[in-house]
């Protein structure tokens, strides 16, 4: 294969170069005194080497290395005394360097880059303390020397600052530098990736991070033990000088230079830590002041390398070169029309028998239950659809599943094909035969299409690279194998996640809103991958706000609410059951009556109004006029578009087409989703941080502060002095609504003021925000339930999937059963009805 090909040829590179310089020192072209800097500098690249590779691919920046090297010369030392062989020297080296690097590696990945980084630090400050204080070994404070070390296998006797040493640094740089680039393309490489890009989307391939980073750990090691061997032999002499917290430091501004996690930028990394003493004595300046100067210049000007730097414009040249040789380009494909079945095991006998089954499983972070008491089967071939309002349960119901609950605390029981399921561990329920997919399509973005895929396996084989290519091809992605998930648009990331997903053949696939952010067109083709595998013998448990494109693939439909179950049924009566259609729509129940009277005044007017994140299209052709006094309600399910609606309204997010039209000097303020509340701050800090970030001081502060804690109920103007984190849901939410009143707004805009609030609580929330408009204030209100938005507001806008697809009175008859099929499908059943005219929906 010309892939092959060109992989070893660039592997032969290193021995290729190191076999012409050993040839250079060899006859004399190189002067015996550059000689130990040649060889010296073919020791540092295979540490600067092992530095960068471990933070390129595993994410580690580690300062314990200078103590590896320690560890290598030293043994070096001893068995030159003891009369050790050469091979042994290198072996007890380089185990004892694997295995204290396994250690810290699988320690270390528990941790945050600053956690691993002091932990590191602190094993070198241990190890020169274990040097200076084991003098009978070391030697101490005067080092020991390094003789001569005899070869069992042939290779002659290696005197220690010998020209002998010189040349085994060398060809053993070379070697190391050969075998680091098939590395570069192996599943080695592509799974320390995947475990350093994305932990929790790696267990779902079968990836352990913990496991990863302690053997990427061990062998990093390993290798600048065998440095620190080759050190001690070209040197002659071992001392703890070379070994310094500096030397760290200068090793990690040597990978930076080269360019952190490239085969070549180690070489240059290498020669520049063994010629920068020469360059500060050149500029007079001190060495570590040159290396500062150096590392400042590089990250200010070349912050990915040197050798990054210059390929960059190398591979331009040859994409323009390939363009002019009618070279075809990638592109975007076009969706796969080949939809036959993947090659799968013969079923199993008994098909339709549960194959997963959970009963009383509970979910709960603290004292919030997340999931409670969910009972559910999934039988063998069967689409279970999993339905429910924001904050239902679901994704916490698949996370269980995954074993992607983190911290929280899981009881009930749960078998899959016959085995316990909640005790395993998310790696090993890959293994089970269970593929997960993500609502956002969490793939792993440094490596390419076919490496995100192509990581599922631990030996890459040619039969498994064929195999993802006509996966590829079967998700319509052969054309863009090559390219980075960032540089795909959401739809095609999406058929990335799902093609990952599916590439060990699951027997039950776990789809997460797998339909939000797609167009039709894609929405349909991944209905028919969907109908395609379910075909092929795979279960599928899908959960999804898309209802129509989600019962077009379900034969059973579950609806959750507050973590319970609540209906169960086919896609054709779920929705008939009063409680599923409450949990979505709300209930109506009696509240204050909003002011009769409103004003004309146009506040912010939209027009055209379209975003999107990537390729996700979260807005499209908006139009909305929110006016004077108006209590504007944005009824959506999750996913709709609401809250970017609600950016744009205030202002904070610019859109990405159409026009935002304030009337006149309009003060916006807004309530977000989730609060946003700073929970280390008392309540009153959290109002006065508001008022500063508006220029409110002294006594407008005052005025402010007075004013607001006013509208707050009692139980919270007796507490501002208390910590934010002890307040309830309902409480926080007051406060982030006191919080954005205290700048005195002409709109207020609140965000799912209910979210996770109990029913009692929702009632004193709208009813205090019903008290503003009678206030005169102007209150736009995104809400989930439409029953709830039809209740408090004077218009009502229904939301699905970034359009306006309804907006009326809630006082017209007919809007309401308009409202309710526009929520749903995005197809209101009176058109005529379904989006009003500005003047139409005007309240008088």
């Amino acid at each position: 294969m010309v892939f092959n090909r060109s992989l070893l040829a660039k592997a032969a590179m290193g021995p290729a170069a190191g076999a012409v310089l050993m040839a250079f020192m060899a006859a004399g072209a190189i002067p015996a005194y550059q000689m130990y800097s040649v060889a010296l500098a073919a020791v540092y690249t295979i540490v600067v080497l092992s530095v960068g590779l471990l933070a390129g691919w595993s994410g580690i920046w580690s300062v314990g290395h200078p103590a590896f090297f320690a560890i290598g010369a030293y043994f070096a030392a001893y068995g030159s005394s003891h009369d050790w062989p050469l091979e042994a020297v290198i072996l007890g080296a380089v185990a004892t360097g694997a295995a204290l690097g396994a250690f810290l590696g699988y320690a270390g990945a528990r941790f945050s880059v600053l956690y691993i980084a002091l932990l590191t630090l602190a094993f070198t400050t241990v190890t020169l303390e274990v040097v200076n204080r084991w003098s009978s070994v070391t030697g101490g404070d005067q080092g020991v020397p390094v003789v001569q070390l005899r070869s069992v296998l042939g290779l002659g006797t290696f005197l220690g600052g010998g020209t002998e040493p010189q040349y085994l640094a060398v060809g053993a740089a070379a070697v190391i530098l050969a075998l680091a680039v098939p590395a570069g393309a192996s599943g080695l490489r592509m799974r320390l990736v995947a475990a350093k890009s994305h932990p929790m989307a790696a267990r779902t391939v079968g990836i352990a991070p913990e496991a990863q980073s302690s053997l990427s750990f061990a062998v990093s090691a390993a290798c600048t033990s065998f440095a620190g061997v080759l050190l001690g032999l070209i040197t002659g002499f071992v001392s703890p000088d070379p070994f310094s917290l500096a030397f760290g430091i200068s090793l990690i501004a040597a990978c930076v230079l080269g360019g952190v996690g490239t085969v070549l930028g180690a070489v240059v990394g290498g020669v520049y830590l063994t010629w920068s003493p020469s360059l500060s004595s050149t500029v007079g300046l001190a060495q570590p002041v040159v290396q500062g100067i150096v590392l400042i210049g590089i990250l200010l000007f070349l912050p990915g390398g040197v050798v990054p730097f210059l390929a960059a414009p190398a591979r331009k040249l040859l994409q323009r070169m390939g363009r002019r040789r009618g070279v075809r380009q990638p592109h975007t494909p076009e969706p796969s029309t080949d939809l036959s079945p993947l090659q799968r095991p013969a079923k199993a006998e008994g098909d339709g028998a549960a194959l997963l089954h959970l009963e009383h499983v509970s979910v709960s972070y603290g004292g919030l239950k997340a999931l409670e008491e969910a009972s559910l089967s999934v039988r063998q071939d069967e689409v279970l659809a999993v339905i429910g309002p924001n904050g239902a349960g679901k994704t916490t119901l698949l996370n269980a599943l995954s074993g992607l609950t983190g911290n929280g605390r899981v009881s009930g029981t749960a078998e899959f094909a016959g085995r316990p399921l909640l005790k395993a561990r998310a790696t090993a329920r890959r293994r089970l035969g269970i593929g997960r997919t993500f609502q956002h399509a969490e793939l792993f973005s440094e490596l390419t299409v076919a490496e995100n895929v192509l990581c599922t396996r631990r030996w890459i084989t040619a039969q498994d690279r064929a195999m993802v290519a006509r996966l590829l091809h079967s998700v319509g992605l052969a054309d863009v194998a090559d390219r980075r998930p960032a540089e795909l648009p959401f739809g095609l990331q999406k058929r990335l996640d799902l093609a990952r997903a599916i590439a060990e053949q699951p027997r039950l696939l776990i789809l997460d809103e797998p339909f939000g952010g797609l167009d039709a067109g894609e929405r349909d083709l991944l209905a028919q991958h969907i109908r395609r595998l379910n075909a092929d013998g795979t279960s599928v448990v899908v959960i999804d706000h898309v209802l129509d494109d989600l019962f077009s693939v379900a034969h059973r439909v579950l609806a959750f609410d507050f973590g319970r179950t609540i209906g169960d049924g086919t896609p054709d009566t779920v929705l008939q059951d009063p409680k599923v259609r409450s949990s979505y729509l709300g209930t109506v129940g009696n509240r204050a009556g909003l002011p009769e009277r409103v004003g004309e005044r146009s506040m912010i007017r939209l027009r055209g109004i379209g975003h999107s994140y990537g390729g996700v299209v979260a807005l499209r052709d908006v139009d909305l006029d929110v006016r004077q006094g108006t209590v504007l309600g944005v009824a959506g399910a999750n996913g709709a578009g609401k809250s970017t609606l609600a950016g744009i309204l205030h202002g904070s997010l610019r859109p990405a087409r159409g026009d935002r039209e304030p009337g006149g000097a309009v003060r916006t303020s807004l309530a977000p989703e989730g609060r946003a509340l700073f929970k280390t701050l008392t309540l009153r800090e959290n109002l006065e941080v508001a008022a500063y970030a508006a220029g409110i001081t002294g006594a407008d502060l005052r005025e402010r502060m007075e004013e607001t804690t006013e509208w707050l109920p009692v139980r919270l103007r007796d507490r501002l002095s208390a910590s934010t984190a002890g307040l309830s849901g309902g409480e926080q939410q007051m406060l982030a609504i006191a919080r954005a009143l205290i700048v005195r707004p002409d709109v207020l805009i609140v965000d799912e003021p209910a979210l996770g609030l109990a029913p009692v609580l929702v009632d004193e929330v709208y009813d205090r925000l019903v008290r503003l408009a009678h206030d005169g204030l102007t209150v736009v209100l995104l809400e989930q339930l439409l029953s709830r938005a039809m209740s408090v507001c004077h218009e009502v806008a229904v939301l699905h999937e970034g359009v306006v697809a309804a907006h009326g009175r809630p006082g017209d008859p007919a809007f309401a059963a308009v409202a309710e099929s526009a929520y749903f499908s995005g197809a209101p059943t009176a058109p005529e009805a379904a989006v009003p005219t500005t003047r139409t929906s005007q309240v008088n």
